[in-house]
């Protein structure tokens, strides 16, 4: 079994763009033969060549567009079974690697998929049918990436805020000073 840093995680298909942005690093996956890779942030713009398409390029943002359309598991954002990087390969055995891997990191790093998985029991492969059941670890470990995100958007918004404030306090500074400086510029 791999490292407690390596748990299975994934992504809604319209919000697998919206909920990986620069803030969050994709989760990583367990049990997906090099697919924790891409939890290091190898999320760079890769092409892969569709298993339909051939030689058509895509980024792994089109490629996970491409499986939420094939695939009832990434449609509906299912807790995905372990090893499901292997099915993906076996349906599509024409797919890019790299490109896999990254489309799976953005996918389980997805806020939708680790609320999925902190409440899960059942993981899904790809056409949906149940499989292997969702460890406690995996579940806490879901909980964890969650807080943490949350805390850090938290922050976040508290530094904006911090940052409209004191902006506003300079603005009026800057009022009072110019209200003096005309004040005395007149006599």
């Amino acid at each position: 079994m791999k490292s407690m840093n390596t748990i299975s995680t994934a992504a809604e298909p319209s919000q697998a763009t919206e909920d990986s942005t620069a803030n969050a690093a994709p989760a990583p996956v367990e049990g997906a033969a090099g697919v924790d890779q891409a939890a290091s942030g190898d999320t760079t713009a890769d092409t892969a060549s569709a298993a339909g398409a051939g030689a058509d390029a895509q980024s792994p943002r089109a490629l996970l567009k491409q499986l939420q359309q094939q695939f009832k598991a990434f449609r509906e954002c299912l807790p995905l079974a372990i090893g499901i990087d292997k099915q993906v390969l076996a349906r599509m055995p024409n797919l890019n690697r790299k490109a896999m891997r990254a489309a799976l990191g953005i996918h389980t790093g997805s806020m939708r998929y680790l609320r999925a998985m902190e409440k899960a029991t059942v993981r899904f492969d790809l056409d949906g049918n149940p499989g292997a059941e969702v460890t406690d670890t995996h579940r806490l470990h879901a909980k964890e990436l969650l807080q943490q995100r949350f805390k850090k958007e938290a922050e976040r918004k508290k530094a904006e805020r911090d940052a409209a404030a004191q902006a506003e306090a300079d603005r009026k500074r800057q009022e009072k000073l110019q209200q003096l400086a005309s004040k005395f510029a007149k006599r």
